[in-house]
């Protein structure tokens, strides 16, 4: 069984940064990609960026983040972290933290087989 959590949601001013981070339960964290989604209200949930698993990092990003976010992991820590620059009032949702059922960067929720319970980030204009 895997659990994660996430931290760091907030409400930042338009133009401002967040860091969220995502803490990982299990042994072989490192071999598994990691990614991010966010759901705001009323709307589907959607990728944002994800992590590769094992030796070779590649990342993956949604158009609306590259740019602007950057995923990363510790795996010495068992986290996984988004860095969210220069934010806008429709990054305002609910972001998730996922783990992935191999190593490989998908954007797709089937390709994901653990979730955090998210956390809220809110972007005032």
């Amino acid at each position: 069984q895997v659990q994660l959590v996430e931290s760091g949601g907030a409400l930042v001013q338009a133009g401002g940064s967040l860091r969220l981070s995502c803490a990982a339960s299990g042994r072989t964290f490192s071999a598994y990609a990691m990614g991010w989604f966010r759901q705001a209200p009323g709307k589907e949930r959607e990728f944002v960026a994800a992590i590769s698993g094992g030796f070779v990092i590649f990342t993956n990003y949604a158009d609306s983040a590259k740019g602007r976010f950057t995923i990363s992991r510790d795996n010495a820590k068992n986290t996984v972290a988004l860095l969210m620059n220069s934010l806008k009032p429709e990054d305002t949702a609910v972001y998730y933290c996922a783990k992935g059922r191999g190593t490989g960067v998908q954007g797709m929720e089937e390709a994901y087989d653990y979730w955090g319970q998210g956390t809220q980030v809110t972007v005032s204009s």
